[in-house]
């Protein structure tokens, strides 16, 4: 049996942490969709949905397993309409587990099926966000190696210093 998991997050933006899982997970799984959070009770987005798949579609062009999309709702309904059988999640810390280890229960309440992998990001994006990103890149400090090249410059054009 094929074994499709699903990464789901906000991605805003896209950082070298979040490749990192990528990567991993496309070398674990035969199908790995990275699925973009449109979540409209979050905080507002720096960067809109289409922008978010676009940029991680550069960022994960080099991976033939890995495709993009983007979903609004639960995450396990869209993973049972993509035929999803695993969800990838990445963790950085201890307190990354007590938040997943509460959407795991719920998720496997709402479908059984479903099962639920933790990567360990690798230790030296252990204190990477997108948050953090964010925030050095609003006052132009730099973002490199924390993110990709491209992503860097959209950061830069988006918070008006190109």
């Amino acid at each position: 049996m094929m074994t499709i998991a699903l990464y789901p997050g906000s991605f805003d933006p896209v950082t070298l942490g979040h490749l990192d899982i990528i990567q991993r997970g496309a070398k674990v799984f035969d199908r790995l969709i990275v699925a973009v959070l449109h979540n409209s009770g979050k905080s507002q987005p720096l960067f809109t949905v289409e922008e978010r798949v676009e940029l991680l579609e550069k960022s994960v062009a080099a991976f033939p397993n890995v495709e993009v999309d983007y979903f609004d709702g639960l995450m396990i309904e869209y993973a049972k309409k993509r035929k999803v059988n695993a969800v990838l999640r990445g963790l950085r810390a201890v307190s990354d587990f007590e938040y997943e280890l509460q959407i795991t229960a719920i998720n496997k309440k709402l479908d059984e099926e479903i099962e639920t992998f933790f990567m360990m990001t690798s230790s030296h994006y252990s204190f990477l966000s997108s948050s953090i990103v964010k925030e050095v890149a609003k006052y132009n400090g730099s973002v490199a190696g924390l993110v990709p090249e491209h992503v860097e410059l959209a950061l830069k054009k988006k918070y008006g210093y190109l």
